[in-house]
């Protein structure tokens, strides 16, 4: 049950780090569909990209333009995961010191208390 948990606090933060990191990826697709396609693709000006017979040359330069907005993305997401993560972490921490109080200050692995005789 434990590692259940985990695996779902890690998939969330892996989804926080592919959101803050999707405009990199766009632009990154973007170079390659233009490489592949011996087109030339620069932040400077739209250039013309023939691929089956149709010109997309803005597609790719608008796309290659979203790097741009990964200097707000990645600091953003950043903080998101982490943030999560703290909030994991004191919710844990919560939680263990409320059943460390009901269970009458005693751990699940600690020895049982000494009787008075």
């Amino acid at each position: 049950m434990k590692w259940k948990w985990i695996a779902i606090h890690a998939a969330v933060v892996l989804l926080i780090l592919l959101a803050a990191l999707s405009p990199l990826i766009a632009t990154a697709i973007a170079g390659r569909i233009a490489d592949a396609n011996g087109c030339e693709l620069h932040e400077g000006f739209v250039n013309p990209c023939v691929i089956d017979g149709v010109d997309r040359g803005q597609d790719l330069y608008t796309t290659a333009m979203l790097g741009w907005l990964a200097i707000a993305t990645v600091p953003i997401g950043l903080a998101a995961a982490a943030v999560y993560l703290l909030v994991v972490v004191v919710v844990a921490l919560v939680r263990r010191n409320r059943r460390a109080v009901a269970s009458g200050g005693r751990g699940e692995d600690s020895p049982p208390a000494a009787r008075r005789v």
